[in-house]
């Protein structure tokens, strides 16, 4: 129901039909030597069947999905493939799960390598381990760089698939509107919070 062209930019992580397992806490106590966490998430709702991002092609000037590999078959070739590398060195190569990614954006434009540590599924450092709220959670960090060089600031961004609305945070910090959807309640609440308290950082007074 968005009318084509309404929104200056979607960018978002959609659910890629990976059937993802999101219980993470025997992957966490093999990762970091026995250290035992409750990361245990929710199931993604869609993850089960394979993204078709036909129904988002048109609805902004600007595109940036995540997970190009698993349905490039259906995005038009008029385009440009980044590289988010989640690891430092070389070291990190062997991690949990993939050590780099690939986003799809809907231009041609100067091909870009974000270069943002995440080491492999849980996070930059063991602390983080406790502190994902999302089996599939982006950083902040990495979101702010992609939407500094794709939008303008008071730019409208919208995420169908906001997850635990790591996009909106950076839309708060940047400048820039924020439309989130979420179809899980539970993950909803949770963006809708962090969201939140990024506004409330913002207005307090240096």
């Amino acid at each position: 129901n968005i009318p084509d062209k309404s929104i200056d930019a979607v960018i978002t992580d959609p659910p890629y039909g990976m059937n993802l397992n999101t219980d993470y806490s025997g992957m966490a106590r093999r990762a970091f030597r026995g250290q035992s966490t409750s990361n245990t998430f929710d199931k993604v709702v869609g993850d089960d069947k394979p993204f078709d991002p036909t129904p988002f092609l048109n609805v902004a000037e600007t595109i940036v999905l995540f997970g190009y590999d698993y349905f490039s078959n259906k995005l038009p070739s008029n385009s440009t493939v980044m590289v988010w590398d989640k690891r430092l060195t070389e070291s990190a190569d062997k991690c949990f799960g993939s050590p780099f990614e690939l986003l799809w954006v809907n231009k041609k434009t100067k091909k870009r390598f974000y270069r943002v540590r995440w080491y492999g599924l849980f996070g930059t450092e063991k602390q983080d381990v406790k502190k994902r709220v999302h089996p599939t959670q982006k950083p902040i960090e990495l979101m702010t760089k992609i939407i500094q060089d794709f939008t303008r600031e008071g730019d409208t961004i919208l995420d169908p698939f906001m997850g635990s609305g790591t996009t909106g945070v950076a839309c708060v910090q940047t400048g820039r509107n924020f439309i989130g959807i979420e179809i899980d309640e539970g993950y909803f609440k949770i963006a809708e919070k962090r969201i939140r308290d990024a506004q409330q950082q913002m207005r307090l007074p240096i």
